[in-house]
Formats: structure tokens, C-alpha cells, sequence
């Protein structure tokens, strides 16, 4: 037994020579790090960069692809070695291995694809994953950086679209389309720098027809990339709920801002009377602003739909002084705040608790077209 144990142990073993100190001592060096910039839709290959400290200069790393495939005897996909990306790679003093693969090579064909880079040497190793993505994202309907819901008639607002291919900066334009419905023929929206708003609107959508959908395509070499988004415009309805509360301390309040202010303050939309009574601010309702209501139902109220209660107002006789004690104590409001058309806020209002002699609260909807989104906080 003594013999054979002498044998083994003089025997040359065919292991990695694993680095050691003077002393013989194992020395860990760190461990492998690898990088690339990657590769999208737009781009027609990729690098990667693998910093191997345990290996030794003038080792020879073998480097090949990896990719999800049924084996060839049948049963589930699994990461097996592609053919023709047997690479090798002689490591210099900075013990960085660098490879590169065009698209075709690593047959990446959709977003979503990727590959598993391997590399492998005498005294050292590493994997990377490499994903195909997209190159160009486009946003959720915006206005002034915040999402919305497309809403007819709203107002319009935009798209965003980022072209980012891995290889640098995009140059081109983005073409974008649009078909009210499946079945319908596509039409242009126009052609756009990757900085432009593209615009989206609630208005151009036909009657009946809810949903629009919208295509974004990028092109660089010989690649193109197409993004679908689809819409579905919501019939009108008011943006916010809101609460506030008049009280004889508190006598005034300003329905675009939700603050309590004096009723002899220049903010003060809507003020508290005699017996409760809810007026239009005097110190407000100047140079043409003003605040009128009509009476409506807790129905009405709750649908939350801006073209019913526009035509509820029309229908009405608008008055600037209100009992909420008497009918429903749910309202129409017309709010004009200046002289433009955007400037005429519609919404309802519905008194939930009155304190006789000391308050009245209430809930109110506000808000119609996008622009009202930068005068209601």
C-alpha cells in the first residue's frame, strides 16, 4: 500500500495548475470578470471582454456559444455548444481575453435570443450572457412627462420614442403608422427624430372605435426594428377626485389648488355665506373669471363622465350661489379661470356633511383636458 500511495503521488496529474506562491501556497489572484456593451435589434454584432487573473500570459482560452437546442437525441432544450464558434484566444500580460461575434454567428435573431459565451483555459474560466434587445423603446402616452390615459377630447399627447443600438449613437428617424382597429389600413403619422414628441390623441379615433394601433420603425445597416403599441382611448371623465372643507374659520377655498384660504383672499374660488351657502369668490371672480353651478344627482355624480355633465350644465339655468342643504347637494360646476378655451374647467361637485352654523364639506371632480393637469395640484 505504501508503494502505491508513493506511485500516486509522484504521478503528474493532468489538473489546471492552480498558481503558487515560493512557498508552494495556493494564491487566489480574484476572480474572472467579464463585460460587453452588448447587442440590440439594430446592431450587427458584439464584444466581450473577460479579465481572467488566475490565468498566465500566453495561455490559450477556448472560447465558443452556447445556445438553448433540443439534443439529437430528442427531449428538452438545453444550452449546447453552436457550431462554427469555436474560437481561440492567446492571453497577453493584461490576461484579457476580447472576442467578438457578428449576429449571424450567434443567430440572434429576435429580441429576446441570447447566447451563453464561454471561456475556458489551463488556469482559468468564465461565462457570459449576451441578450438580444431592442433598440428602441417608446413611452406610454405622455403630457409633460407623466403618463395618461388617452381620452377623447382631451387634448393631444405624445409618444417618446429612445433609439439606442449598443454600437453608438442612432442617426436615423423613426416612421411611424397607425390603424383605428385590426382589420383597418395603415396609416402615416410622419417621420420623426428620435427627439421629437410624437402625438397621440383621443380625437383621432372614429366613433365606435376604441382602439388604435400604432407602429414605431427604426432602421440602421441592414436591420430594422418595429415596436407595436396598442391604445384604447377612454370616453371622457373628470381627472381627480378631490375633498375640501369652508368652515367659519376657514371661509374660502380654492378648488384648483385644494387649499383653504379667506374668503377675501384673491384665491379664494368658492367661499362660505349665510346659512351655509357656497358662493363664487368676489375677490376671485374678476377679469373674467367666475364659477357657476347647476344641480345635478349622485348618479351623475358617480358615472364620472365629462360629456354628461357638460350637457347637464347646458340643459340648466347656472346660478353663482348655492343652498347645499336643499336637493341633492350635487352640482355641475363651470369654472372659467382666464380668457382661453383651455382655461374653462368643467366639474361636479357633492356636499357630504353639513354642520349647521359651522361647516360644510364636500367632494368634488375637477379637470377635463390635459392642460389642466399644470393649473390643478
Amino acid at each position: 500500500m505504501a508503494t502505491a500511495a508513493s506511485l500516486w503521488s509522484c504521478t503528474k496529474q493532468p489538473y489546471y495548475e492552480i498558481p503558487t506562491d515560493e512557498n508552494g501556497n495556493v494564491v487566489i489572484t480574484g476572480v474572472a470578470k467579464t463585460t460587453s456593451d452588448g447587442i440590440t435589434t439594430l446592431d450587427d454584432g458584439f464584444t466581450v471582454t473577460s479579465y481572467l487573473p488566475n490565468a498566465k500570459s500566453g495561455d490559450v482560452m477556448k472560447v465558443e456559444l452556447l445556445q438553448l437546442q433540443t439534443p439529437s437525441g430528442g427531449g428538452s432544450q438545453q444550452l449546447l455548444p453552436m457550431a462554427g464558434t469555436q474560437k481561440e484566444i492567446t492571453l497577453g500580460g493584461d490576461l484579457t481575453a476580447v472576442v467578438s461575434y457578428t449576429r449571424a454567428e450567434a443567430k440572434l435573431v429576435n429580441a429576446g435570443d441570447y447566447v451563453t459565451v464561454t471561456f475556458s483555459g489551463k488556469t482559468d474560466a468564465a461565462t457570459f450572457r449576451v441578450n438580444l434587445k431592442d433598440a428602441t423603446v417608446v413611452s406610454n402616452p405622455q403630457y409633460n412627462g407623466k403618463d395618461v390615459d388617452v381620452i377623447r377630447s382631451a387634448g393631444t399627447a405624445s409618444f417618446k420614442a429612445t433609439v439606442a443600438p449598443a454600437s453608438g449613437a442612432y442617426a436615423g428617424n423613426v416612421v411611424v403608422k397607425k390603424k383605428n382597429g385590426t382589420n383597418e389600413a395603415w396609416q402615416s403619422v410622419g417621420t420623426f427624430s428620435p427627439s421629437d414628441a410624437i402625438p397621440v390623441s383621443g380625437d383621432d379615433f372614429a366613433v365606435g372605435k376604441d382602439t388604435m394601433i400604432y407602429s414605431f420603425v427604426t432602421a440602421q445597416g441592414s436591420y430594422t426594428n418595429e415596436v407595436i403599441k396598442t391604445i384604447v382611448a377612454s370616453n371622457p371623465y373628470f381627472f381627480l377626485k378631490k375633498s375640501g372643507t369652508l368652515s367659519t374659520t376657514n371661509d374660502g377655498f380654492n378648488l384648483l389648488t385644494g387649499a383653504a384660504v379667506a374668503s377675501t383672499n384673491a384665491n379664494a374660488v368658492i367661499t362660505l355665506g349665510a346659512n351655509l351657502t357656497l358662493s363664487q369668490g368676489a375677490a376671485w371672480a374678476t377679469g373674467g373669471k367666475g364659477i357657476s353651478f347647476v344641480p345635478s344627482t349622485i348618479a351623475t355624480y358617480n358615472l364620472n363622465s365629462v360629456n354628461d355633465a357638460k350637457t347637464a350644465f347646458a340643459a340648466g339655468s347656472p346660478v353663482t350661489s348655492i343652498d347645499p342643504s336643499a336637493g341633492t347637494g350635487v352640482y355641475v360646476f363651470k369654472l372659467v379661470n382666464g380668457g382661453t378655451a383651455s382655461d374653462v374647467i368643467y366639474g361636479m361637485l357633492k356636499v357630504t356633511k353639513l354642520t349647521p352654523g359651522a361647516s360644510a364639506e364636500f367632494e368634488y371632480r375637477i379637470g377635463n383636458l390635459y392642460t389642466h393637469n399644470s393649473v390643478i395640484q
